[in-house]
């Protein structure tokens, strides 16, 4: 049974997991991905490794660069996708890559072979709403979401213009500056502006960056209807600490379910 993106939304509130494609090798990355599913991952994030990753901090910067230095191109992080699918096929798959990637190999093209390869839809830090409609439009028409992002200084006009174009849903950055894992996060300000966006849109709001820990999860569910996880997994990619995997994700996922009794 296949799942699209906005039906795992439906169902409950999801648990999104990323992970860097190609760190510290292809094979072992695929097996992080296979582990987080088996631990409770609702929904695969994968980045695809860049040479200029603005939105990322230390940790995923020395993810793209190792994964870069052993050759991982796209085509690569599709071979990745297509096995996690034919495994899963009820896990969506979002690839989180910048634009020059797709630029490089042209939006139809990149589109199709994501299809193709499993990919439910995209997230792109470095493609603004006013830019992305014929992206969208390509994208769209494979039946794949392109989903905005949304941070602390948004506006209101930005508020409305993401509600509007991002597709299944919106996701919302919890800091301003560069993702990492943090041992706290601002709950009271997270929680206004999940409802400032919700006055704006139904579609449902996950939330990012520093999310490190069961007592974030179990915050963040109780006001946003995701929660997203992607340092703190990267970082013990990068150690190839399964086991620290494992544990991190099953902690996250009981928050989440915690929260929602």
């Amino acid at each position: 049974m296949k799942y699209t993106i906005s039906e795992v939304f439906q169902k409950k509130k999801p648990l999104i997991c990323y992970f860097m494609a190609g760190y510290p090798n292809v094979h072992d990355s695929l097996d992080v991905a296979r582990l987080m599913i088996r631990s409770g991952t609702d929904i695969l994030e994968v980045g695809i490794p860049f040479s200029d990753p603005v939105a990322d901090g230390t940790t995923i910067q020395v993810a793209h660069e190792v994964a870069l230095k052993n050759g991982v191109t796209p085509i690569n992080v599709f071979w990745i996708t297509k096995q996690l699918k034919e495994r899963f096929p009820y896990i969506p798959i979002i690839a989180m890559t910048y634009y020059n990637p797709i630029f490089v190999i042209g939006e139809e093209k990149f589109c199709k072979t994501a299809k193709e390869s499993g990919i439910d839809g995209f997230i792109i830090p470095d493609l603004p709403p006013e830019e992305a409609e014929n992206f969208k439009n390509i994208a769209n028409s494979y039946g794949l979401d392109v989903i905005f992002l949304l941070a602390p200084t948004s506006n209101q006009e930005r508020i409305q213009l993401v509600s509007e174009m991002s597709d299944s849903f919106i996701y919302y950055v919890s800091l301003t500056g560069i993702t990492g894992a943090r041992d706290t996060l601002p709950w009271e300000e997270l929680k206004t502006k999940i409802n400032q966006i919700k006055s704006f849109t139904d579609k449902p709001v996950a939330v990012g960056f520093g999310v490190s820990k069961k007592e974030h999860s179990y915050n963040l569910a109780k006001i946003a209807d995701g929660v997203i996880v992607g340092s703190a997994i990267v970082k013990l990619q990068g150690k190839r600490d399964m086991m620290g995997i494992d544990k991190l994700v099953r902690e996250l996922k009981e928050g989440i379910k915690e929260a929602e009794k």
